[in-house]
Parts: structure tokens; sequence; C-alpha cells
């Protein structure tokens, strides 16, 4: 079949992620001698630099890596809620949400930690190796790419007159950043070049003491200090009033990133791999749970119809079951018997309902907010159309799928991005950072980059799994995959998108699984192609948290027989532009050759895959 770009095939190394840059970077770190470890934090503090419009390092990352003579393990880089975040303390300043931006919306930041205990157990290089591409690109500049100056110009206004820290990096002499000029960050160069001799300084030589010293160093040093002074200051966000955060010294000294087992799932010979339910990453697994065992056709209308039924359902059960504030029954969510029930509730109509199911007889339990917008009420702000975090590729589509979407009282909301890699020894990881963007907090003068906004996936509802709890992580939407066969790691993928994510996922693994191979290989590019959608039919992470029942956004590309189709079934079928849904990465391995493989997303024209 006809792809807009090849699958690429080679022994060496492959890496794929949604900037051009942090790919190369990531290439030349594997050309150096690194494993896919280093490239992959040195791609990620790239991503930083290049696209801080959807990541920084004070966001957070689950990653899911496989080393080549271990088990796969999911790194947890999601930092937690400060001890002062309680829903006392929220509720006594008047709030029924948590902010979408400002310091109130910070958790303690966990990017930075996750990425250097991944260079200090999985990688082979010295800090400084791996940062010189973040801090050659901030100090000497970049290229920006278009939505980073579209990004800017929707919150100049803010930037000017409230978070001019922000203004000082992103509006130099009043002017957005111009694609084909250079936007240099140099409060981020310096920040980085500090940190390295400080971890140096003492270390004698040795990599594991210099990347603990840069540990402790933006847990109790400068950087610590820094952040900390930034939380404290009255920021105006959402809400139309300044507040001041909850985030302590303690709170950061306390925290540090850490492993644990993936959730997983078998579906027809593989194994699907997922962060917990601490992420969205179940759902994915239990939309394969909810298939039946012969698919329709793939791509015709019933297959669209089966997988978007699957998808409202298990995010419903997102929502009512979810998070990290109470025990969550995945074994009963992902069980034979639970999903044959579920599955019956597919029917010929398309639901319009929020309809979380009893897993293990448990009687389910939602927000307030998800109870309201379900009903089409409004709750702590307007039922915002497609209020999930939106992708950075649908540029010029409607607003409720495009991107940067802008709430009527200014507020922008960021994206993710992402990066897969797979060297020549057979380690493979998949890594999806975010937060901590530049329309999220004001820049910290003294270090170049803002605060994150995680907290605003909790609720201010007592007794929920999502609900703000002072040591748990907020749920994140983040949801890198890693799939094996036979026990043996073959793919990993990801894609940005907030809610969106664990949905193009499970379309892209179909097409994986279902369409065949290329030149002996996975069809990659052919599965990031093929047409993609996405639905709102269930409470959106992100403030304000709407939904809209019924809908899906398909790419115009779709068959319109396809799309007639499910509008007679009760669909609300919205075609949007042709390349507008998805931005996924994806690299493989096959076991039995030792040939590598990767692919890019074409759609927005950032993501490229690189390899030999």
């Amino acid at each position: 079949m006809f792809t807009t770009r090849p699958t690429l095939q080679g022994t060496f190394g492959m890496v794929s992620s949604t900037h051009w840059l942090a790919s190369q970077s990531a290439m030349a770190v594997l050309e150096e001698g690194g494993n896919a470890f280093d490239a992959a934090v040195a791609a990620a503090f790239v991503l930083h630099v290049v696209e801080p419009h959807l990541n920084g390092p004070a966001g957070e990352v689950p990653m899911i890596l496989a080393p080549a003579d271990g088990e796969v393990r999911v790194l947890c880089g999601q930092g937690v809620a400060p001890a002062g975040a309680t829903v006392e303390h929220y509720r006594s300043l008047g709030l029924d949400l948590v902010p979408g931006t400002g310091p109130l919306a910070a958790a303690v930041p966990g990017a930075f930690d996750a990425w250097m205990l991944l260079l200090r157990d999985h990688g082979t290089k010295r800090l400084a190796d791996v940062l010189k591409y973040a801090v050659g690109y901030a100090a000497d500049g970049h290229a920006p790419v278009e939505r980073v100056t579209a990004t800017v110009e929707t919150v100049r206004e803010l930037f000017e007159t409230e978070w001019t820290s922000s203004a000082e990096v992103y509006l130099p002499g009043g002017r957005a950043p111009q694609p084909g000029e250079l936007l240099r960050n140099p409060a981020l160069a310096a920040t980085w070049r500090r940190l390295i001799a400080e971890a140096e300084e003492g270390a004698a030589g040795d990599r594991t003491a210099e990347i603990e010293a840069a540990r402790t160093v933006w847990s109790e040093g400068f950087i610590a200090q820094a952040l900390v002074r930034q939380a404290q200051r009255p920021t105006m966000d959402t809400t139309g009033t300044r507040h001041t955060g909850t985030l302590t010294a303690a709170d950061l000294a306390g925290w540090r990133a850490s492993y644990e087992a993936p959730l997983t799932y078998d579906w027809n010979g593989w194994t699907v791999c997922k962060a917990g339910p601490w992420s969205q990453g179940p759902a994915f697994l239990q939309q394969l749970a909810l298939l039946p065992p012969e698919l329709p056709a793939y791509g015709s209308a019933e297959y669209h119809h089966l997988l978007l039924e699957g998808c409202k359902l298990a995010m419903a059960d997102r929502e009512a079951w979810y998070g990290d504030s109470a025990e969550v029954p995945t074994a009963d969510l992902l069980s034979p018997e639970y999903n044959a029930e579920r599955r019956a509730l597919v029917g010929e109509r398309a639901s319009h309902a929020l309809r979380p199911g009893s897993p293990g007889g448990r009687a389910p339990r939602l927000s307030a907010h998800a109870h309201a917008v379900a009903a089409g009420e409004a709750v702590g702000g307007p039922v915002a159309a497609g209020a999930g975090e939106p992708t950075m590729a649908k540029e010029g589509a409607p607003q409720h799928h495009g991107d940067p979407v802008v709430e009527p009282d200014g507020e922008t909301r960021g994206d993710t991005c992402h990066v897969d890699i797979v060297d020549r020894w057979g380690n493979m990881i998949s890594a999806t950072p975010s937060g901590g963007w530049l329309q999220s907090n004001p820049v910290v003068p003294e270090l170049g980059f803002p605060l994150g906004t995680r907290l605003q996936m909790t609720y201010l509802d007592e007794g929920l799994p999502a609900t703000l709890t002072p040591g748990r992580r907020p749920r994140t939407t983040l949801s890198p995959s890693l799939a094996l066969r036979d026990g043996v790691p073959v793919l990993a993928f990801g894609t940005p998108g907030g809610d969106q994510q664990d949905q193009w996922q499970v379309h892209f693994f179909l097409a994986v699984a279902l369409a065949g191979t290329v030149r002996g290989g996975l069809d990659l590019q052919g599965a990031i192609d093929a047409p993609n959608w996405h639905n709102d039919s269930f409470p959106g992470s992100f403030h304000p948290r709407g939904m809209r029942p019924g809908s899906v956004t398909m790419e115009g590309r779709t068959d319109p027989g396809v799309v007639e189709e499910l509008r007679r079934r009760g669909h609300l079928v919205e075609v949007g532009e042709d390349w507008s849904e998805g931005r996924l990465c994806a690299v493989a391995r096959d076991p039995r050759t030792g040939v590598l493989s990767a692919a890019a997303n074409p759609r927005g024209m950032q993501g490229y895959a690189v390899g030999r």
C-alpha cells in the first residue's frame, strides 16, 4: 500500500520521536556507542527545548523499558501531590475543580528524576554526554516549529501582563518566536551547565556518583529552591484569581522516581504492557479485552462501531475506577467474565450514556462533576467540547478538536511528546514526556522552565480513586506501550494526545496486528498512516473536564460509506481534516532476524524516525 514514508529497516538502531531534532540527537548518541536508554535521555532533554509547548523538565514521564538482558519494567516519572495539596485546602479557596494552570495545579515534578534513574541504572554515558545536545540548542538556538509561535500568541496577553518571566523567554522584544529564526533559552542552558558542574564536583569521575549528585541538586539544591520560590509566588491562573501553590522543599526532597511491574493483557499471541491505573493505560487493555473472538472486516463500519462502543465502556470505567488514591480492581476489570458482561452492552446503536461497570460486584462511584457533565450541566466551568488535551497535529480543525485550544477565559492547554528507541543489542524503550508546558505556569526566571499542572487530573470529591490526595499520584493520561510476541519484546509505540492516546494507539496496534507485513516486517508506517478517529463521550481529563456524548471525530480520508453508516447507527460523526487524528511513533525488532524497524507520524510535520 502507499504510505507517506517508508517503514525504516536496519540492524544498528532505530529512533522515532515527535521532533526530528530529538530523533537525530538520540541517533547521535547511538552512533557514539550509547545504548537505547542513553539515547532516550538525550532525546528527552532536547524535547524540553524544541517542544516547550508540549513538555518541560518539571513535567512528568512514564516509561516502559525492556532491557535486552532483563524483564519489562515501568519507570514512573509521575510526581505526587504535595503534602499541602488537600481537598480541604482547595475547597477553602472556593474551588470545585483544580485550576488548569498555575501553582495550585503543580504536582511534585517527576520527569527529571525519572530520566536520571534511567541513565543511572540502564545507561552507559556520563551526564554531560547526554545533556550536550539540549544545552547546545538552548544556548545557540533552534528554529522553532510553527506550533510554538501559535501557542505563544494564544497566551501573549497573559505573558505581557502577568507571567512576565515567560515573556522574557518567549516574547523577546515583544515578538513571538518565528519559524526560520533562532529561539534561544540561555537561562535553561545555564541551569544545565551549573547542574553538570555541581554534579561533577566531588564525584571523582564516578558516573553513578555524578548522576546521584545531579538528582540531589534537583531535589534539594539550587533548582529545588527556585521551584519552591516560584510555587509560593501569587500567580494568576484559570480561575481569574492569583493563587500560591502547595509545593515545598520537603515535597521535592522526599520524592524519587521508581520502578514497578507493567500491567499486561494477552491478545491473539501478543502481550501488551502498560503502566498501572495511575495512568489511563489499562483502558487500552480493557478495549482489547472487550473485543469479540471474531472481528468484523478491518476498517468497516461495523469494525469502527465495535471499537467506539468498547472505548466508551473502557473510558467510563477509567472515570469510575482508575487512580492512585484507592485500590483499583484491575484483575476484575480485565477478567473474561466481566468483559463478557460488558461486551453484551454493545448494541446496534451508539450509546450516548456514561456507563461504568461493577467489577467484582463493586458499585461504581463517579465524581459530582462527571455526573453533571454526563447530564449536560455545567460544573466548575463550561462544558467544553473536546475538553481533553488537544493534539498539536490538528492545525486548522474546528476548536473542539483543534490546536491550540483557547478557552473563553484565555486558558490554553498543552500537549505531549513521545519517543521510542531500539538498539542493536535489543534494548527497547517507549516514553511519553509531558507537562511543564510554557502555557502551564510562569517560567521560573532563574531556571528557564515552568512548573507543571498535572494535579488538574484529580477531583475534589472525597473517596474516589482520583481524589486529590497528598503523597498520591494524579491519574495521568500519559500512556506509552510495549508489546511482546512469545514473551519477547517486539514493538514499542505511543502518541501524544491526552485522552486520545489510548484511542489512537488501539487503532494503530490493531492495524499492525491485523493488516499484514511490509518487506518481511511489521507495517508500522501503514498502521500509522491509516485513517484514525477519537471520541469525547466521557469526562475529559483536563480542566474544565467536559464531554460530548455520542461524539466521534473522523479523518476526512475515512470512507464516506462508513461515515454514513455510523451516523445511521446514532454516532454524532464530525469529519475533520484528512490528516488530523493521531501522532504515533513506533519501533520494532524481529527477534528471529535482529532486523529493526521504525516509523513516525506525518501529521503536523514534526515527527520523524531515523535509523540504520
